[in-house]
């Protein structure tokens, strides 16, 4: 078997089956996750936080979704670290259920991969509107509409280009984010008021109360969403240098630093505006909780140039976003596990064309649907589709891989395995299951569970079209034990 994105061992130079080139180092792969993961995420969701809990005591969901990033990125490290192929968990679903279910799950991934990360990239865009409307007040809703979608067609613009171009462009939106989160951060600890930041309402820590755990799930589906991205290198695997040690660290050191970042960030904006604020939708604060602090603690001026910084980062986030995203459906259609047409790269740059351009697309739909859509309901129906077939599928694939494949390489292995993979199960089946209590009306886990029986669908239409499993034989490649041919069971 020639080299490719799914062998063991690839070199650093141009591979001679014309696959990806692995150029991105450990710096690069981190600052691609932590530009992603933070964005304009804690920027708008902090009073939708606030809301959820009722108090400044909000900070719970960002400590909850941090522990849950923790877990659950032990078993992205594990996993990435192992099989450092393209399209994350498609290949890691692959190689774990191929011995019952055939190309039933990375099929079903793929599936929903192309749904949930174009729309995750559109409330990026979204939050990238509403802190426009900071320095343009009477930004109607049309102009709006023009703008997000211009930003979108840039992004893809941007993107359709070589990786080495990509990774420079990446280190330079970090730089921006980083000094977009940290000036916010400094401007609140210049003019921090314990009072504001830990005076918490009445029984707001009553663990009897069912106000408070449906405030608490909320606020853990809010924060997870915060830090979704930390795996995005993981998408990248065939790109990456030397992945058996950078994958997993760019993935640990990236949550540990926006962990940081999102609690100072979080307990500073709390101790300079009032939590109330947050909760009026009439108020600035409630959709430019940022710019409000910055207005507030340094004047009008400081408040605008942090604005556009907070842009560059919004930018910033939609771009990695896109960039981990469209290299799923890759590796997939390579398999025949996925419509073919994906499988092309671009002759001279080498990234996948049709995957881009697809999420460019959805991202646009998405976004236009997020503009006249609750925030915190489009986070909730975003979460209860990708749970099932990614989160808990994946941790299940780390087990029986362990099982099935014992004498896979592993560079790393789980910190107190098994106990990180269970508490992110746990946490992944709360988000999941106090979704429709927190979306009244709307239904997430209805339409997630439509969307998975309509992918099953389309699997069983593709699988005879395909002549596989169930309507042929199954075929089971170990590919990253031994370069050998797939083996029929």
């Amino acid at each position: 078997m020639s080299a490719g994105p799914g062998s063991p061992v690839v070199p650093d130079s141009a591979p001679p089956d014309g696959g990806f080139v692995r150029r991105v180092g450990l710096f690069q792969a981190t600052a691609i996750n932590m530009s992603q993961m933070c964005g304009i995420g804690p920027f708008v969701t902090i009073p939708l936080m606030v809301a959820a809990f009722g108090g400044p005591q909000a900070v719970i969901g960002f400590v909850a979704g941090a522990v849950l990033a923790l877990c659950d990125g032990l078993v992205w490290a594990e996993l990435g670290a192992a099989m450092p192929g393209s399209g994350g968990s498609y290949v890691y679903l692959r190689q774990a259920f191929q011995y019952r279910t055939g190309r039933l799950m990375p099929f079903l991934f793929v599936w929903t991969a192309m749904l949930f990360i174009p729309l995750i990239m559109s409330t990026g865009v979204v939050g990238f509107v509403q802190y426009l409307g900071y320095l343009a007040p009477g930004l109607g809703q049309t102009s709006g509409d023009l703008i997000g979608l211009g930003v979108i067609a840039l992004v893809v613009l941007l993107l359709w280009r070589g990786i080495e171009h990509i990774a420079k462009i990446t280190a330079v939106m970090w730089t921006v984010m980083i000094a977009s989160v940290l000036l916010v951060i400094v401007a609140a600890a210049s003019d921090f008021s314990p009072h504001l930041a830990f005076t918490y309402p009445a029984h707001a820590f009553d663990l009897t109360s069912d106000h408070f755990w449906l405030g608490f799930a909320a606020g853990l589906t809010i924060g997870i969403y915060d830090y979704l991205g930390y795996n995005t290198t993981a998408y990248m695997g065939a790109e990456i240098k030397d992945p058996g040690r950078v994958l997993p660290r760019s993935i640990l050191f990236s949550i540990l630093g926006i962990m940081a970042i999102y609690l100072l960030l979080q307990i500073g904006t709390l101790g300079v505006v009032d939590w109330h604020r947050m909760t009026n939708p009439d108020d600035i604060a409630s959709t430019s909780v940022a710019s409000a602090v910055l207005e507030k603690t340094w004047g009008k001026g400081a408040a605008d140039t942090v604005t556009v910084l907070i842009l560059i980062t919004a930018f910033a986030s939609v771009f990695t976003g896109l960039l981990g995203g469209s290299r799923v459906p890759y590796d997939a259609a390579r398999d025949r596990v996925f419509f073919r047409p994906y499988e092309k790269l671009h002759p001279k740059h080498r990234f996948p064309m049709l995957g881009l351009a697809t999420m460019g697309v959805i991202t646009a739909i998405g976004f236009l649907i997020g503009r006249h859509t609750d925030l915190a309901t489009l986070i909730q129906l975003l979460t209860t589709v990708m749970v099932i077939v990614q989160a808990l599928a994946q941790i299940v694939a780390l087990t029986v891989l362990r099982r099935r494949q014992p004498t896979l390489k592993r560079p790393y292995r789980m910190w107190l395995y098994p106990l990180p993979s269970i508490v992110a199960f746990a946490g992944w089946c709360v988000i999941y299951g106090y979704a429709d209590r927190n979306s009244p009306g709307r239904h997430p886990i209805e339409w997630s569970l439509a969307w998975l029986a309509l992918g099953c669908v389309a699997f069983l239409v593709w699988a005879r079209l395909e002549k596989v499993w169930p309507f042929g034989v199954k075929e089971v490649s170990e590919e990253y034990l031994a370069p050998e041919e797939p083996v029929v069971v």
